[in-house]
């Protein structure tokens, strides 16, 4: 089997209410990273799971209608923290990115994509049809910003196949191999999103997908606030529901996503907007 180390990065952060997104935290500010993933695949090279920000996002959030995003989710970006500056500094320039997994089209996840101009676009078929159309107030109230797509985004864009899921996978009945290897499972977590994706990949040769998950790293994008979330199953606040897509899909997720870690309990847990699991030894 091909192993993938997987390198979690941030490009900048976001600011929201602790409360909304843990049940008992503070009503209080909190900075929460715009998490984003490299994955150095022995064979696809240097792969990228979304982008976290660039300064385009900011820019858009100085004008209208985009001032209103910037409101309710204050963004804050240094230039040494966009994914080009930090790519560089591991060696990889925009043109090495040929693979670009989409886990959703949120502003925070997809605000460096014309950084990228080279990758081909691997997302849910289910994820831009329900946008294509959103623009102005109607576009900023589900957290989507379209002038952060390339204009030849659909033409780079290829949509996943997902097939019945082995075993391994349960509770999830559908998965996808992205490359076709073994290396790199997309899961459906829609909800907080249409068409979001979480990422199982294998990060040791020997690992089983249905073994106690060492070996494996779980990349879940939005469907949990925190680690600790995503392992319960926990909810954020109900008021957070407002900016869910679908709640009864985000619930839905959260289970599935709970279970298979109960299955699988010595797989890493990276969530886009909390600090990275350790790996696990042993």
């Amino acid at each position: 089997m091909t192993a993938v180390r997987v390198v979690p990065l941030s490009a900048g952060e976001c600011l929201n209410i602790a409360a909304l997104t843990e049940r008992g935290a503070a009503w209080r500010v909190r900075a929460y990273p715009a998490g984003f993933a490299l994955l150095l695949h022995p064979a696809r090279g240097a792969v990228l799971f979304d982008t976290g920000y660039s300064f385009r996002v900011p820019a858009l959030m100085r004008r209208w209608p985009g001032l209103l995003y910037g409101l309710v989710t204050p963004v804050r970006l240094r230039p040494w923290q966009t994914p080009l500056a930090q790519l560089a500094r591991l060696g990889i320039t925009a043109q090495d990115v040929r693979h670009l997994i989409v886990s959703h089209l949120h502003a925070d996840h997809v605000g460096a994509l014309r950084d990228f101009p080279a990758a081909e676009l691997h997302l849910d078929a289910g994820a831009y049809p329900p946008l294509r159309n959103l623009r102005g107030l109607r576009a900023v109230r589900r957290a989507f910003l379209p002038e952060l797509l390339p204009p030849d985004f659909e033409a780079r864009s290829r949509a996943l196949t997902f097939e019945p899921a082995p075993p391994a996978f349960a509770p999830f009945e559908t998965v996808a191999d992205v490359f076709g290897d073994g290396s790199v499972y997309a899961l459906p977590v829609p909800g907080h999103a249409p068409g979001m994706i979480a990422l199982v990949v294998r990060t040791r040769d020997a690992a089983a997908l249905d073994g106690n998950g060492l070996g494996l790293t779980l990349l879940a994008s939005d469907a949990a606030w925190s680690v600790k979330a995503a392992r319960s199953g926990e909810a954020g606040h109900a008021l957070s529901n407002v900016l869910f897509w679908d709640a009864v899909q985000g619930q839905r997720s959260r289970e599935h996503l709970r279970d298979w870690l109960a299955a699988h309990p010595r797989t890493r847990v990276i969530v886009s907007h909390d600090a990275p699991e350790p790996e696990h030894d042993v």
